[in-house]
Order: C-alpha cells, then structure tokens, then sequence
C-alpha cells in the first residue's frame, strides 16, 4: 500500500494515470481520500460533493468508488447518474452550492488514461494552493465515520444546458441559415450541442458520438491528427464550420468552411476581440505562457491589462478569483468565461463561435483572415517529444544554460515564467508589416513523460523550420 501512494500526484488540474498501472481502485481511493481530508479541514462538508464521469473505461465505477470513500468519511455525495461533461460538473458545484466535486476524466488523454479532476466549490479547477493542500494529506489515512452519509444520484445536465441557452443567442444562429458539424471525438460533449441546435432549429451533423472507450484511430484531443474526420466531414456536409470537443468537453478545436483547422489560439482570440469589440464586458484578460501572442495586441487596442502566467487553468482560476477578469486561455483549446464559469468549457465556447459567425455575417475562415488583416499573421505549431528522461533533463539544461542561436536566427531574449521561451530574430517576419514575433518554447510537462515544444511566427513555414531545428536540439541529448 505505501508503494501505491507514491504514483498519486496532483499535477495542473488533478491526478492521471494508466488504468490498470498506476490508476487502479487502490490509488484511486487514496486520491479520493486525500480530498476527503482536504473538504473536511477546508469546506462546508455537509455541503456534499458532486462526481462526474466522462465516456472512458470503468469511468463509471471509479466513480463510483470516489463516491464511497467520501461518504465513509462523512461527506454526502450526489453522483451523476450518467456520462457528463466536465463543465457540467463544475457548473453544478457552483449552482448546487456543494463542497467541491470530483471529475473521472482523463480530457484528451489516450484510452489507456483516466484521471481524477478536483473542482472548488466556486465551480472550477482547484487554485494551486488547493491542490498543495489535497496533495499533502495523500500519505494521511483515510477519514472514517460510525454513519456513512448518503450518496444520491443526480442528472447533472439540464441545469447546465439551460444556463448554455441562456448565455447564447440561439435565434441569431438560426437566423444566420448556417449549417454546423458537431465533432464530440466519442467524449462526453455527446448530444449536448445536438440537442441544443435540434430545439433551436439549427442545422447540424453530429459525428462519431457513439461510446467506444477506445477512441478507435484517435486520442480525444481537438488537434491535428486526431481531427481529419472533421475536416473531411465539414466539407462533405456543406457546414458552415466545424465545432469540435474533447474527450470531457472541456477544450475546443474548430474547422472552418474549408475544412481548414483552426486553432485554439485562433478561436480564443475571435472570443476576446467578439466580447471587447461588440459586447464591450468589462474586465482584465489573462492567458497562458504557451499562447499567441495576438491576444496582448487585442487587449492593448481596447485598453485592457494583460496578465500572462504559467501553464494550467489553475492559474486562470487564480486571477478570476482575484479580479475582474474577462476571459482566460490556455493552448490546448481551454478558454474560460468568468460571467459564465471560472472554468474552460468546450460546449459553450462552440455556441459562442456560432454566436461570433452569426453576428458578424462572417464564414469562420473570414474571421481569422480579419483578425490576422488587422493583428498580424500568427501561426502556431507544436510537437511533443516521448523521450528518455535523460534525454529531456540534458536540453532542458543546455537550454537554460545559455544558446545564442537556433534555427539560423538570433535569440534576442529569453524568459522562463514556465519552460524556457526564446525570443529569435527572424528575417522572413522582420519585412513583414505588424508580423508576429517569432518565439520557441521548451517545457518538460510535470505529469507526463514527454517534453513539449511550441512556436509561433508570421508563417506556417517558419514555425516548421523552428520547430525541427528545436527538435534536433533535444535530440543532441541522445548523442553518445
């Protein structure tokens, strides 16, 4: 047992692993256990906590699990009675005015990952210090009580899809005529857009929402390789774009009229310029070190400070929490609205795209090609690395040890908030009015073994060659 305790680890958003491995009911228990400690000491436990399960195996009876370990302890438990969406579960926290909650989900993880998320009782991702805290009681043993308290299965999703409705402008959509592709990659987003444009009379095609836990061909997440179907599906269909969710809903990728990808960076920065230039919201902006850059010259047209802080929603959490923030967003398609939740949500981003497109009388590909006119062009690309952990420990330390050069171009400057991000003084972008700076990211990832690299400059080509050239740069590492 105390060898089991080592492999459960919080990282940015909670506790993942391999099921079967590291994931198994023994460790989830002691997941479970800790945050039974944590609501105990920390919250209004008679509140309750509410769990949800996504469309992974054995979701259901992990979640099951949690249910009992927090109800041994004392903790009335109200538990999803079917598949649901993360944001759904974060929403009912907040409207149920519960404890916490606890997510099974592994997001946009492999099918042989699941995972443990923690959301406050604010209704979002538990701040850095919550998770400190939930982390620290993981060698404390279980609490117990003489009277187990109760667990109550609830449907958690007909008070968020009504909160959904409301948020949007669902008969501006209709108006528009346009027709829409609803991808939920075999997660938990299924039938929640579907139903919601079916009673609004808003054309659509829903594609591969069928459960199959093994995500046949793909990983969950809504990039590139894993969203080819979309963009052949959008095309096929004649849709107006293709709006896309993860495996627990979370995130957001999209496809526009052509079947081109467009990416998270690209639709976080049509929210935030759709909510400064037409709803005129007040409120700060706050983004993730990983993403575009386009999105500090929206906030500076219209006046609004930008906070730029480490990798994790966690971090956009903090700051909601601790002013009046906007909209917050991180790389991989997380975006968060804090009128609607201080957390990222897939589904209502997706409504909101549609809103964007509707309103501006604008296809999804002319919004981009309006915003990159007026920002500049900002392409992004990215590459994980599963490599050896001596590989990766060597280009993290040659990194930080100093490089003058990569890729052929000048480092102008680095910085090192989370990873370690080099500014490059690129010819190409350099004759180009209002172009994009060129930067590369190296950051090892703290829950999976991989390292991860991004890069964002004025073309696609040039992203590519600063990609490759910090490819080979880690690789050195492996050089005997």
């Amino acid at each position: 047992m105390s060898e089991a305790k080592t492999v459960v680890k919080f990282g940015t958003d909670g506790w993942r692993g391999i099921i079967a491995d590291d994931f198994t009911y023994a460790n989830v228990r002691i997941a479970a256990a800790a945050i039974a400690h944590y609501v105990l000491e920390h919250e209004n436990a008679k509140a309750g906590v509410c769990i949800g399960w996504d469309t992974r195996f054995a979701s259901r009876s992990f979640a099951h699990v949690v249910a009992e370990e927090l109800s041994k302890a004392g903790i009335p438990v109200q538990l999803a009675s079917g598949i649901t969406p993360t944001p759904a579960l974060s929403y009912a926290v907040r409207h149920r005015k519960a404890a916490g909650g606890v997510m099974i989900t592994s997001s946009h993880n492999p099918a042989e990952w699941n995972g443990v998320k923690y959301k406050a009782s604010y209704g979002g991702s538990g701040k850095p210090s919550i998770m400190t805290s939930i982390e620290s009681y993981l060698e404390a043993p279980a609490p117990r009580v003489e009277t187990p308290a109760s667990i109550e299965e609830v449907d958690f999703q007909p008070e968020y899809i009504a909160a959904l409705e409301k948020f949007v402008d669902l008969a501006v959509i209709r108006k528009s005529g346009s027709k829409f592709l609803i991808d939920v990659m075999y997660g938990a987003g299924r039938g929640v857009l579907a139903g919601i444009f079916s009673r609004a009379g808003i054309p659509f095609v829903e594609i591969r929402n069928e459960v199959n836990p093994a995500f046949p061909g793909i990983n969950p997440e809504p990039i590139l390789p894993h969203i080819r179907a979309t963009q052949e599906a959008v095309v096929k269909e004649g849709c107006a774009a293709g709006l896309i969710t993860d495996g627990d809903a979370d995130r957001i990728g999209a496809v526009d009229e052509h079947g081109n990808v467009v990416d998270a960076h690209k639709i976080f920065s049509i929210l935030l310029w759709w909510l400064l230039e037409r709803k005129k919201w007040p409120g700060e902006v706050t983004r993730a070190f990983n993403t575009t850059k386009m999105i500090d010259r929206i906030a500076a047209k219209y006046g609004r400070m930008l906070n730029e802080h480490g990798i994790g929603f966690k971090y956009v959490v903090d700051l909601m929490l601790e002013k009046e923030i906007l909209i917050g967003g991180e790389e991989s398609g997380g975006v968060g609205i804090s009128r609607h939740l201080p957390e990222r949500d897939g589904l209502l981003n997706s409504l909101l795209l549609a809103n964007v497109m509707a309103d501006e009388k604008k296809t999804l590909g002319e919004l981009v090609a309006m915003l990159q006119n007026e920002f500049g062009v900002h392409e992004y690309g990215r590459i994980d690395m599963h490599i050896e952990e001596s590989i990766k420990q060597s280009a993290i330390a040659r990194a930080k040890a100093g490089v003058t050069e990569l890729a052929g171009m000048k480092v102008l400057r680095t910085e090192n908030l989370d990873g370690i991000k080099f500014f490059l003084e690129n010819p190409e972008c350099s004759g180009k009015p209002n172009a994009a700076e060129t930067w590369l990211l190296l950051r090892a990832s703290g829950t999976e073994p991989l390292l991860r690299i991004y890069s964002e400059s004025c073309s696609t080509e040039s992203v590519n060659k600063v990609l490759e050239a910090a490819r080979t740069f880690v690789l050195k590492g492996a050089e005997v």
